[in-house]
């Protein structure tokens, strides 16, 4: 918490901004900064969406996620684990490769099957 403490009260002084003057701009009172900035308190989801996109910086800034304002940039990668090989060549040729879900749609379809075997397993075993 204590990065986010210290990025809210940075952005308040780059902007030359007071506490009070922040408190009325979000809508809650100075004593609420006051505590944001203290490590006191978290402030709630809509303040901290309020903070990006007033000092247009990303909310994995805010929380400590990244040293660049903008944001990370993520790459998605599912977390799941291909359990059966024959299920990802039967995947593989379901979808048209010139679709532009189909990378996508794929992995919801591997993630699905899996998650489904990974089930069945489980009740053989109770």
């Amino acid at each position: 918490m204590e990065v986010i403490s210290k990025r809210l009260k940075q952005l308040r002084e780059d902007a030359g901004l007071s506490q009070s003057k922040i408190g009325q701009l979000v809508g809650v009172p100075q004593s609420s900064i006051y505590r944001y900035e203290q490590g006191q308190s978290t402030p709630s989801p809509k303040t901290f969406r309020w903070y990006a996109d007033y000092f247009d910086v990303s909310l994995d800034y805010l929380f400590g996620r990244t040293d660049d304002p903008h944001g990370a940039h993520y790459e998605y990668k599912p977390k799941f684990k291909i359990i059966a090989p024959e299920m990802e060549k039967f995947v593989e040729m379901c979808f048209d490769p010139n679709s532009r879900m189909n990378e996508r749609l794929k992995e919801t379809l591997l993630k699905m099957l899996t998650e489904e075997e990974n089930k069945t397993k489980a009740d053989k075993v109770l």
